[in-house]
């Protein structure tokens, strides 16, 4: 139904005084990609979607969308689109014209731009409440309306600011696989901010992971989670423990790291200068209660909480120098050989499963 194009972000940069907000950084959306924009609060990611649509100015660097630089362009004329967080709809308005506003603001003809109304309407499977107002619907619905205002300009990229952060949990899932459908559909360029990893790896094809203003890590989903980039990543994500040590010996692709503990571990990955700082990250599913360790691979931890999930337990241990390491097991698994608070149980993980992290910028 529609195009895509490319976005490029090149060198961009945001000064707000004396806080940098966004720290030179660069960026290729490809066309017709998912990408989601992930960080904590206050990590740059909304500026930039911003930047990108032409509703914050940029402080140095550029944006190219397709291949048009659209850096000081207005946003009405970059070929974008931007859903708001607050949806932003008119009370007073029915949902046709709600939807139709931009093409009003535009100066199409009214039976034109009912027309198209109604079309994305019924993309959005909101034909049937067409005559009602925004204050009538609910919030997964009100989103749709949002989603259908910003689709009927025939944009090339699609911007959404944290869409689906006012929605309940159980919504929030449905509302997951809708934006997904539509994106698959429509074929164009998704960009998407969220705070919630597992929002980002739901959806997207491209994650990029923001900090103080910086990329740390863009990479497809399961990367993300298999192979995070910087110690920052693994603990984001949550699905590593994060062990910072000093390097010491190399051999056969196994790094040794001493941990201020006293502790030695071992990880896959580059050599290191004796002494320099490294961190390691563990994979917590991978992590085997109850069985021998090899060298470097493993220690006895101390139970200190015991969480059910369903499908799988997840404990908190420490010892070996740590106060909160963590094991995520299968459920069957943990209830063959169950642990209890206070038990001292020997840990066990694969060489593969413990990697040398990078640092951002290398």
């Amino acid at each position: 139904m529609s195009k895509a194009a490319e976005i490029d972000i090149v060198s961009v940069s945001k000064i707000y005084g004396s806080t940098t907000a966004v720290d030179a950084i660069s960026l290729k959306i490809p066309a017709s990609t998912y990408c989601c924009l992930l960080g904590p609060s206050g990590c740059g990611k909304t500026s930039t979607l911003r930047m990108i649509a032409g509703h914050e100015s940029i402080s140095s660097g550029d944006v190219r969308l397709g291949n048009t630089v659209v850096t000081d362009l207005p946003p009405a004329r970059r070929g974008t689109a931007m859903m708001f967080q607050s949806y932003a709809l008119f009370p007073h308005l029915d949902l046709i014209d709600n939807v139709a506003f931009s093409l009003r603001m535009k100066g199409v003809e009214k039976d034109e731009r009912r027309r198209k109304a109604m079309e994305m309407l019924r993309l959005m499977q909101m034909e049937a409440y067409s005559s009602r107002r925004p204050a009538q619907l609910s919030g997964g619905q009100q989103q749709r309306v949002a989603l259908a205002r910003a689709l009927i300009t025939d944009p090339e990229a699609l911007l959404l600011d944290e869409p689906l952060s006012a929605l309940d949990p159980f919504l929030k899932i449905r509302m997951r696989a809708e934006l997904k459908r539509l994106q698959t559909s429509l074929g164009i360029t998704f960009v998407h901010v969220t705070h919630s990893q597992e929002e980002a790896m739901a959806l997207a094809d491209l994650i990029v992971v923001m900090n103080d203003g910086r990329i740390e890590q863009a990479a497809d989903p399961r990367t993300v989670f298999r192979r995070p980039a910087t110690a920052f990543v693994a603990r984001f994500m949550g699905d590593h423990n994060v062990i910072s040590g000093k390097a010491g010996d190399y051999a056969d692709g196994l790094l040794t790291v001493e941990i201020p503990g006293g502790g030695t571990f071992a990880a896959t990955g580059d050599k290191r200068e004796p002494g320099e700082n490294v961190d390691i990250g563990i994979r917590t599913d991978r992590i085997r209660i109850g069985e021998a360790t090899d060298k470097g691979l493993g220690f006895t931890g101390i139970v200190s909480n015991v969480e059910y999930r369903g499908s799988t337990v997840k404990l908190l241990l420490s010892g070996a120098g740590f106060s909160d390491f963590t094991a995520i097991m299968p459920e069957g698994a943990f209830f063959a050989a169950p642990a209890a608070v206070g038990d001292a149980v020997p840990l066990s993980w694969d060489a593969e499963d413990a990697i040398i992290l990078g640092r951002l910028g290398s």
